[in-house]
């Protein structure tokens, strides 16, 4: 990778953090991190495709108060630009997608951790009376959180698909076939606790009707959307007839 690259990879991912928390202004999600990563290096259906196992991965997930969880978008970065010149990409995918998402977790909780300096200094400049620099130390925060995420990514694009091929070189069977199990469920656990947020009792011919699609019509998970889409749409229009008429039902006195 060019020098540019790595740059602009490195600068995306720690405004994106920034604008996560702030505007929200950029398409900082998985999907579209790795979509403009693979447009970076030349092949954004790469970044399609990637972005798409990720999110698979990331279903059910939510950063609830203090929670850390893996960082899914900077593992995207990192997955795309090293797996651009891989002859297997899904291996790939499996190599390094898991550990560096599973490292992103701790990253985050040393990011965090930093931040309570900053704080402090808000703390001591407070008990002062001075909220001009306690102003500027929540807003110092923002380094803390930002290079958590930008160190983690110059780094390994500065290793290069090389590194890649070195760990795939010395890694045991035993521990790639086990990423590539693992890869296989992450999937299937992210709907399952997705599920479980979803209000399946009152949806069930819904489910039943996409899993008779897919496992007997043999139908591919976009057309299955469709039908989907479609059915969200009648169910919506149909809410909004049968609110105007219970609505127009009622009798003037």
């Amino acid at each position: 990778m060019t020098i540019l690259q790595i740059l602009l990879l490195t600068l995306w991912a720690g405004f994106s953090q920034v604008d996560q928390m702030t505007f929200n202004l950029l398409p900082s999600g998985i999907i579209p991190t790795a979509i403009f990563t693979g447009l970076v290096v030349g092949k954004p259906e790469l970044g399609l495709l990637v972005g798409g196992t990720l999110q698979s991965y990331a279903l059910g997930l939510g950063m609830f108060g203090g929670a850390s969880i893996p960082n899914y978008p900077v593992t995207a970065i990192i997955v795309v630009a090293l797996s651009a010149s891989a002859a297997d990409v899904p291996a790939t995918i499996a190599l390094i997608g898991i550990p560096v998402a599973t490292l992103t977790v701790q990253i985050d909780v040393f990011g965090r951790f930093l931040n309570t300096f900053f704080q402090h200094r808000a703390d001591k400049y407070a008990a002062q009376g001075n909220s001009r620099q306690v102003a500027f130390s929540n807003h110092l925060g923002v380094l803390s959180w930002s290079l958590s995420r930008m160190i983690p990514v110059f780094v390994a694009l500065c290793l290069g698909p090389t590194f890649v091929d070195t760990l795939n070189a010395i890694m045991p069977p035993w521990l790639s076939s086990g990423l590539s199990i693992a890869a296989g469920m992450f999937p299937a656990v992210g709907f399952a606790i997705l599920l479980k947020y979803l209000p399946i009792r009152s949806n069930l011919h819904f489910l039943i009707l996409g899993f008779a699609l897919t496992a007997w019509a043999g139908m591919p998970t976009l057309a299955v959307a469709t039908f989907g889409a479609a059915a969200a749409i009648a169910v919506y229009y149909q809410a909004g007839k049968t609110g105007k008429s219970n609505a127009g039902g009622e009798i003037d006195e």
